[in-house]
C-alpha cells in the first residue's frame, strides 16, 4: 500500500452494501478520497440440463428499469459458504435441485469502487422440485426459460444478453464442459 488513511466514514449502512468515504494521504502528503461500496458478495448457478440446456432466468431489474436475462444468483448471509448460498439460490429462483455443483471461479465485480465478489458454480444433474420455485416479494418477475447452450452465445453478442456474471458464467461453463451440439 503506497498510502495511510486518515479517517473513514460510513455513510450509508444498507440492506444490500454499505457506502463508506476513505480519506487517504500518499507519502507525497497529497491527500485523496476513496468511495467504497461494500458488498458481502455472492453466488452466480449455471445451471446445465443433459441435454446442454442452460435455465436461465428474466427478471425486472428495478436500478436500470429493464428486464433482463441473468442466471441464478444472490448475495451471501452473514458468514455462509458460497457453495451454500449457490444452493439456495438455484433452488429458490428456479425450483431445481442441482446433484453435482463445480466451483468455476471468483471474480470482484467492480473492483475499483466496491467490495463485491461473486463465486460462480457450475450445476448439472438438475431435478425440479416438487415445492417449485420459493421467490421473495421482490423477485415475483421472475420468469424461467431454457435456453440451448449455442443460443445464450448468439444472444451474448447480439446484447440480449448483457448481465456481467451471466456472460462469464457462460463463458466458464462452456469452456469447463463438454456440452452436446444437439440445438
Amino acid at each position: 500500500m503506497n498510502y495511510t488513511r486518515k479517517r473513514r466514514d460510513i455513510l450509508y449502512k444498507g440492506v444490500v452494501f454499505d457506502l463508506i468515504v476513505d480519506y487517504i494521504e500518499y507519502p507525497s502528503g497529497n491527500g485523496s478520497v476513496r468511495e467504497v461500496a461494500k458488498h458481502p458478495g455472492g453466488a452466480v448457478v449455471v445451471p446445465v440440463f443433459d441435454n446442454g440446456d442452460v435455465l436461465m432466468m428474466k427478471q425486472y431489474r428495478y436500478p436500470i428499469d429493464e428486464i433482463i436475462y441473468e442466471l441464478p444468483a444472490g448475495k451471501l448471509d452473514p458468514d455462509e459458504d458460497p457453495e451454500d448460498c449457490a444452493r439456495r439460490e438455484l433452488e429458490e429462483e428456479t425450483g431445481y435441485r442441482a446433484e453435482r455443483l463445480e466451483k468455476l471461479t471468483a471474480f470482484y465485480t467492480t473492483p475499483g469502487f466496491c467490495t463485491e465478489k461473486l463465486h460462480i458454480y457450475l450445476a448439472t444433474g438438475l431435478k425440479k422440485l416438487e415445492s417449485g420455485q420459493q421467490l421473495e416479494e421482490g423477485e415475483a418477475s421472475i420468469s424461467i426459460e431454457t435456453i440451448p447452450v449455442k443460443k445464450t452465445l448468439e444472444m451474448i453478442e447480439s446484447q440480449e444478453i448483457v448481465d456481467g456474471k451471466t456472460i462469464v458464467g457462460l463463458f466458464l461453463a462452456i469452456r469447463h464442459v463438454e456440452i452436446r451440439d444437439s440445438h
